[in-house]
């Protein structure tokens, strides 16, 4: 991939135009007969959560790099499978080269994207993996486990001897156990030291310093609703689990309607801006931070090589996908735990 970065870099500094590009290119993977761009597709989970939007313009920046169409689409909310479904159709049938998806069920979108394989598109899932991994040609996403781990590390660290009679909420995505949910729930109570029965289960733990697990659909409203429900079941909860930053801004504001802001560690996923300042501003203690621009780019420059001579993406050395990379966001640093400060999570953050 970074060979073709680079002589894409060469090719616009000699002064080619983008049409010239594209004719170049469409000789070895029919991209588009005629001289017209190959189409490349975003389908993302929502369109409203700004991981999502970032995605989506890291691809848009990608695609006009490439001199490709991107034609993007979204599911009127997490979990909305049949609008991906969907959305596949119609790439099918516009003929397109390849696609990216943020998956909204990892299993149940697996027949519809084989439908798409077998139609000769190139499929490349984006931080969330399906299920199982290998039905995609590729997968560029944050290590979601690991993000899990650092946060989890961190918790157990920061609260020092008093880990061992922690209450600990959980707040995860919903029921259905998506795969990145998995990975970052397990991945954080791993960190903190819990046996987590069933790595690839989500709940089937028998720890009793976990309050419980509610969900919160990823956004601000089941943020605050799952906290509030988990408050009524034991007022005690210090430390707070998130899968996203939407769902602690949520937690955040429930625990400082009972009074219990100032009492609490929260700890979340994404690196987004507004998660970044809320570290920041101490709201939050910690969040790994992803970097979803990277991801779409790296997603785009893989359909645009596939549509020129066939290549399909590699694996990052020693994993199942490409590792975007990750990064403990905090300014309280623990010991053992690798970790940068605000000053450079505000650089790097999205949204």
């Amino acid at each position: 991939m970074n060979a073709r970065t680079a002589r894409r870099t060469g090719v616009l500094a000699a002064g080619l135009t983008a049409s010239l590009l594209l004719a170049a290119c469409g000789s070895g993977g029919d991209s588009g007969g005629g001289g017209e761009p190959a189409i490349v597709g975003l389908i993302t989970k929502t369109d409203t959560n700004p991981f999502f939007v970032k995605m989506k313009e890291g691809a848009q920046q990608a695609a006009t790099a490439e001199g490709v169409e991107l034609q993007s689409f979204a599911g009127k909310q997490d979990g909305d499978n049949e609008a991906q479904v969907q959305a596949i159709e119609n790439l099918i049938s516009a003929g397109a080269k390849g696609f990216m998806i943020t998956p909204s069920d990892s299993k149940a979108i697996v027949p519809s994207i084989e439908k798409a394989k077998q139609a000769g598109l190139l499929v490349v899932a984006l931080d969330t993996p399906t299920e199982p991994a290998d039905a995609v040609d590729g997968t560029f996403a944050t290590d979601n486990y690991q993000a899990g781990l650092l946060i989890g590390q961190w918790a157990k660290a920061k609260l020092g001897p008093a880990a061992a009679q922690a209450k600990i909420a959980m707040l995860d995505l919903n029921a259905d156990q998506v795969s990145v949910d998995v990975q970052r729930d397990q991945g954080f109570l791993e960190g903190f030291g819990i046996d987590v029965a069933d790595k690839a289960r989500i709940g089937d733990e028998s720890d009793p310093r976990i309050v419980g697990h509610d969900v919160t659909d990823g956004d601000e409203e089941g943020g605050r609703t799952a906290m509030e429900h988990l408050l009524q079941k034991d007022p005690g909860i210090n430390l707070v689990y998130t899968i996203n930053e939407p769902a602690a801004a949520g937690a955040y504001e429930a625990l400082k309607a009972a009074g219990k802001e100032k009492g609490v560690t929260i700890v979340s996923v994404d690196g987004g801006c507004p998660g970044v300042v809320a570290v920041q501003a101490g709201a939050l203690g910690a969040t790994s931070q992803q970097y979803p621009l990277k991801m779409a780019q790296e997603g785009v420059e893989a359909v645009a090589a596939y549509a020129e001579d066939g290549t399909k993406p590699e694996a990052t050395a020693g994993k199942t996908f490409t590792d975007t990379g990750v990064t403990l966001i905090t300014d309280q640093p623990q010991t053992g735990v690798p970790s940068e400060n605000t000053e450079f999570g505000r650089t790097n953050c999205w949204g």
